[in-house]
């Protein structure tokens, strides 16, 4: 079967006072998953277990991502993380601080038969 991605979702999200790029990675999956309402695989009797789900965060220091713990707030399926360059530093030279803000792409995808599901 062929594998079809289902959902694609966007989100942000910031550590203000950390420089923590991991913290602020969760925060943007978050802020992606709180977009979705995902039924269908209710409505469809589908495992959401079965689905193939791809994260890219984009964050200006993508090596200080914890890829592993950003994959640990999908709460289905199977999920892969990609922290590439991207995002956004916010630098305060009056106070010394720099604000992380990270970007999140989640694509999910399902094998789903040709002609069975149809819009």
């Amino acid at each position: 079967m062929p594998q079809k991605r289902i959902i694609l979702e966007m989100g942000s999200g910031n550590d203000l006072y950390g420089e923590d790029y991991t913290k602020a990675a969760k925060r943007a999956v978050h802020d992606a998953l709180h977009h979705s309402s995902i039924i269908l695989f209710r409505s469809l009797d589908l495992d959401r277990e079965s689905m193939v789900v791809k994260v890219a965060i984009g964050v200006q220091k993508p090596d200080l991502v914890d890829c592993d713990a950003v994959a640990a707030e999908l709460p289905h399926g199977k999920v892969t993380v990609v922290a590439e360059e991207g995002g956004l530093n916010v630098v305060d030279k009056e106070n010394g601080t720099v604000s992380v803000i990270a970007t999140a792409g989640i694509s999910a995808y399902l094998d789903l038969p040709d002609g069975k599901y149809t819009v």
